[in-house]
């Protein structure tokens, strides 16, 4: 049986070609980390009347709208710098790269979660639809036969202004958006009329009903 042996022109294009890609990638690995600190490398500032103690790997944060507590991973160092905190990657590698600018962004808004905190406004579009606070519990009527009660999370804060309004504000920007989210959930917006609940700034797409 005859043996085909590739010419060895072609065994060194070959390798060339091999560490010529490897180079690339080196070089595309490193512009790419460069790129990926754009938004970590900036320091967060500690508003006034705000209080930051950092503890290993624990950040909390106290101010007049309460206290939050930041657990962070491995990857990144966070440090107290005057009134600012510093945050850097642990390591030159790409998991640590992209926590570094998560964890900035985390604390930033803990910073102003805990000073000036967060809000989100919800709309009821409806006959007969209406919200009203009742203790520690939302109560809604949206159309069904019965009323639906949700309860309020530690650290919310809900008020309705008009029957066809709801106001939620908190110090954690993820729990606000959350339980904005949950609360739009019980009776979404519908298409053709809008009945439902929506946010303030959302744009219903409407579509025409049926023609008689």
């Amino acid at each position: 049986m005859l043996k085909l042996v590739p010419p060895m022109s072609a065994v060194k294009s070959s390798a060339a070609s091999s560490k010529a890609r490897d180079r690339g990638s080196d070089r595309s690995n490193q512009i790419r980390f460069k790129k990926m600190s754009r938004v970590g490398k900036y320091p967060v500032k500690v508003p006034a009347g705000v209080t930051v103690e950092v503890t290993g790997k624990r950040v909390v944060a106290k101010g007049k709208l309460g206290e939050l507590v930041a657990e962070l991973t491995k990857d990144v160092i966070v440090t107290r710098e005057g009134e600012t905190l510093v945050v850097k990657p642990a390591a030159e590698t790409h998991q640590a790269r992209r926590m570094w600018g998560t964890v900035r962004a985390n604390l930033r808004n803990m910073m102003e979660g805990v000073s000036t905190g967060y809000s989100e406004l919800l709309d009821i579009n409806g006959v007969g639809f209406r919200a009203a606070v009742q203790g520690k519990d939302l109560v809604l009527q949206l159309g069904y036969s019965h009323e639906i009660r949700y309860p309020i999370p530690t650290g919310i804060k809900v008020v309705c202004p008009e029957q066809t309004q709801i106001a939620i504000t908190g110090s954690d920007k993820r729990q606000v958006g959350q339980v904005a989210a949950n609360i739009r959930s019980l009776r979404p917006p519908e298409p053709y009329k809008g009945k439902g609940i929506k946010y303030r700034t959302e744009q219903i797409l409407r579509k025409e009903g049926k023609k008689k």
